[in-house]
């Protein structure tokens, strides 16, 4: 009892709900009376089928006033691709009927209204079908058509949510042909609402895919004011998150058609660097936004159109024909219909006098008028209903391109094959309570939408169809691609397809090769990014403000490298590595020292070669005239000391030439050390001698005794152990060592002895330079002695031109980067050691081998 009394309480809401909306202007009526909005087409059978086509597509305006039923009014805009959506429903319903398995012993009605377009006309069409207040031509009477069972329709996603929610109450079907909408798909709010047309979902996804696979990161979107365009957005959005891909603008197409909003839309597209334009709009829609870009002649734009308008030609005009050249659309599946053309080619006013919609569509066809009571001031030209439709039907009777027909082909067919399983259920098997089967000879609504969940049979062209749990097909589009000619006529070329039921990052396949590209690239991909991709060597930085798209170009840093297009970062290379030049590879870090390779090394080589080799050879003149009084009177013992320690100087440069290792760097500094105070000792030894003799010669002194030639080895080998002992200490505490370090930024390895111990190295160096000192004040003092027999004042030069070069060392080691840390210490052991071998050793030789005969005792003692 209280399930029927609930039921008489929903019909008393639907036949509310529907008077309201005939107040409101939205409402239905019979043809004759003369006061309808919409009109609708009729078929007795033992099912009827409800049909929702928007036919016109142009609702009048509502009177708000709400104060009386509109009359008279019409809608306008006749669209031939839904006529045809129409007659297709219809044929199908005949073809069924012919068929002798499918149906046997049940004939199919359909009850056909027009939808103008609007939601308002949609939801009054659908609550008269399924309440019985459709008014339909029977003769020339008015007559209520019966409650149908289910609808095929909305072709709007807008609309078929409004009627969705509204039948959903009561779970009475729907099988929507072109309702997309993502949001269709919330299987709780709209669990009556099926289709045949893939969800937007899937759409996005393969979008997304194409602009991703064509490395088009910065796009605009233009959408539709509506379900349709808005959900279609938001999905695009969401599909192109962390892809790498931005969007530039996003753009409303007003439902008003402000020219206004449409022409600044169309001024921010031709603003925009973005060169690739997506579009989630409905043809209508795009049709008023193509007129201003005809207008403000945006040429250099590629097109992404949607399944909405992806071969909908006939909305635009030849104007705008070459903007569209190049347009890549999805499309739905297509598919040939056997005598579908014939049977749209029978289109007749003179064969159809009173069926609806036919006189609107002959004149809409042909550009002209069929009033009986027409005037030459008409703005249209008078036709007789006798015109060739086959050829001049154009998108009405063109089959080609059957894809939302074909959409509308399976709705019916799902419906029938529903019928069909009901009539095939055992009684005792079925699904319902107690095993009850359905009522085949009253079907309702909600039985039948258990049926049509659970259809799935192939259609007479060949496709398996069934629905999934939501109610929605499995997703499959066609990529299609405008190729326009010389004529200017529009050819639709599947270049690709994208199916859903593949695997990840197999959906989408397209044959490049064979598409034509829009905005005048013709063979060439376009390019439609905010900023040029960053060549390895180089990682992007987004510029303030601005999308992840646009960013600048920064060179990595030393040390670090990208061998990547794009990298968001570099990469620091290995320990030991560094990166090249163009910094795209890590490579191993360049190892220097001072070698025998290096201009550096090998002038030192030579300089230190040479001064060994001269030295020898003084040494050799020395000895050769050992018995000659000039050497005699200059200690022949300590110079030939002097000059083997010097000799040992010039070759310990060598030392610090190479590849460093513990025992050179040990060596280098102990060897240099103790070289240099032999030869300082030695130097120092002969200044001694030269000022004791002097002073010895004065009456009443013996200095001499203690100056002899035991006492000057003595001396010198005191001065040389007091070095060993400091350099033997230095060694054992903390020895000179080699080691490593960063030079150019770390991009070379330094190798280079340490000091160790830097108390020892300036102990070693202090020693030198004190006894240096020493030697310079001695022979400074002794610098005015008789000429003859006096070398001092050429050991002062030698003294003054050593400590020059030790005192001028100390910054140049200090600041000298890597290798030439080395070379200075070099520097100033040459240098030094050619100072006391020229200024000493220079004068003797003149004499010797170029003045033999100033080489007497006589000479010597003339003074």
């Amino acid at each position: 009892m209280c399930k029927v009394m609930g039921l008489i309480m929903w019909l008393w809401l639907v036949g509310f709900i529907v008077e309201i909306a005939r107040v409101c202007g939205a409402g239905l009526s019979c043809g004759l009376q003369g006061r309808y909005f919409s009109e609708s087409l009729y078929k007795e059978g033992d099912v009827i089928i409800g049909g929702l086509f928007p036919v016109h597509n142009e609702a009048p305006a509502p009177d708000h006033a709400f104060t009386e039923i509109q009359q008279g009014a019409h809608c306008q805009g006749v669209d031939l691709r839904s006529y045809r959506w129409l007659k297709a429903m219809i044929f199908t319903v005949e073809e069924i009927n012919r068929d002798p398995v499918l149906l046997p012993n049940i004939t199919l009605g359909y009850l056909v209204a027009d939808t103008c377009l609007a939601e308002g006309t949609t939801l009054s069409a659908a609550l008269a079908l399924v309440t019985g207040q459709e008014e339909t031509v029977s003769g020339s009477e008015c007559n209520r058509a019966p409650m149908v069972p289910v609808i095929v329709g909305d072709a709007r996603s807008s609309a078929s949510i409004v009627v969705a929610d509204t039948l959903g109450v009561f779970d009475i079907p729907m099988v929507s042909y072109f309702a997309s909408c993502a949001c269709l798909s919330d299987s709780h709010r709209f669990h009556s609402f099926l289709r045949t047309v893939p969800s937007d979902a899937f759409q996005a996804k393969a979008i997304a895919r194409l602009l991703h696979l064509l490395d088009w990161t910065w796009v605009g979107v233009v959408a539709g004011d509506d379900e349709y365009g808005k959900s279609g957005v938001q999905l695009l959005l969401k599909e192109l998150e962390n892809t790498g891909i931005c969007i530039d603008y996003l753009e409303l197409i007003p439902k008003s058609h402000s020219q206004s909003r449409i022409r600044q839309t169309v001024e921010r597209i031709q603003s925009s660097t973005a060169r690739v334009v997506v579009t989630f709009a409905i043809a209508p829609d795009i049709e008023v936004l193509f007129k201003e870009v005809v207008v403000q002649n945006v040429t250099n734009r590629q097109w992404i159109a949607t399944e909405a308008w992806s071969t909908s030609i006939q909305f635009f005009d030849q104007a705008s024909i070459p903007f569209l050249a190049g347009t890549l659309g999805f499309a739905l599946r297509r598919a040939d219909i056997q005598g579908l053309g014939a049977y749209l080619a029978q289109l007749s006013p003179v064969k159809q006098p009173n069926e609806p919609f036919v006189k609107d569509v002959w004149e809409e066809i042909f550009g002209c008028s069929l009033a009986q009571d027409w005037q030459p001031s008409f703005k249209r030209p008078k036709c007789t209903g006798s015109e060739n439709v086959e050829k001049h039907g154009h998108i009405y009777i063109d089959v080609s391109q059957l894809r939302v027909t074909y959409n509308v082909y399976k709705a019916v067919y799902a419906i029938a094959n529903a019928i069909h399983n009901m009539m095939a259920c055992q009684p005792g098997r079925g699904p319902f309570e107690d095993g009850e089967c359905p009522d085949v000879t009253q079907i309702q609504p909600r039985e039948l939408l258990y049926y049509l969940h659970a259809v799935n049979f192939t259609t007479p062209v060949g496709e398996l169809v069934y629905f999934e749990d939501n109610g929605e097909p499995s997703a499959s589009y066609d990529i299609m691609n405008w190729h326009v000619d010389e004529s200017g006529a529009v050819h639709f070329i599947q270049v690709g397809q994208f199916d859903a039921a593949k695997g990840p990052g197999q959906e989408l396949n397209i044959n490049l090769e064979k598409v034509v590209w829009g905005g005048g690239w013709a063979d060439k991909v376009p390019v439609s990014v905010c900023s040029a991709s960053c060549l390895p060597g180089t990682r992007k930085a987004v510029q303030k403000g601005k999308p992840i798209c646009c960013f600048d170009c920064l060179s990595c840093a030393a040390g670090e490298v990208s061998n990547l297009t794009d990298s968001t970062e570099c990469m620091r290379c290995p320990e030991r590595f560094w990166s090249n030049t163009e910094r795209t590879r890590c490579i191993p870090k360049v190892v220097e020292f001072l070698s025998l390779q290096d201009t550096m090394g090998i002038v030192l080589t030579v300089l230190s070669v040479t001064g060994a080799t001269l030295t020898t050879t003084v040494l050799a003149a020395f000895f050769h005239h050992r018995d000659t009084p000039l050497v005699r009177a200059n200690n022949s013992e300590l110079s030939f000391l002097l000059l083997v320690s010097l000799t040992l100087c010039f070759l310990c440069a060598l030392v610090f030439i190479g590849r460093p290792a513990p025992w050179n760097c040990m060596l280098r500094h102990t060897l240099f050390g103790v070289s240099f105070v032999i030869c300082i000792a030695c130097v120092l030894s002969k200044t001694v001698v030269v000022l004791v003799a002097f002073r010895a010669n004065l009456p009443g002194s013996n200095l001499m005794q203690y100056f002899g030639p035991i006492q000057q080895r003595a001396g010198i080998f005191l001065c040389t152990m007091v070095q060993i002992v400091i350099c033997l200490l230095w060694l054992l505490m903390a020895p000179p060592l080699p080691t490593e370090s960063a030079g150019e930024l770390g991009a070379r390895v330094i190798l280079q002895c340490t000091v160790g111990s830097v108390v020892g190295f300036v102990l070693v160096l202090g020693y030198i330079g004190l006894l240096a000192v020493v030697c310079f004040l001695l022979a400074f003092f002794a610098r005015k002695l008789p000429d003859n027999f006096n070398e001092a004042k050429f050991i002062t030069f030698s003294m003054l031109i050593f400590c020059a070069v030790w005192i001028a060392f100390v910054p140049a080691y200090v600041s000298s980067p890597g290798k030439y840390t080395v070379a200075v210490e070099i520097f100033a052991i040459l240098a030094s050691s050619y100072g006391l071998l020229l200024c000493i050793f220079t004068p003797k030789c003149y004499i010797i081998l170029l003045k033999p005969e100033k080489n007497t005792k006589k000479n010597m003692m003339s003074r």
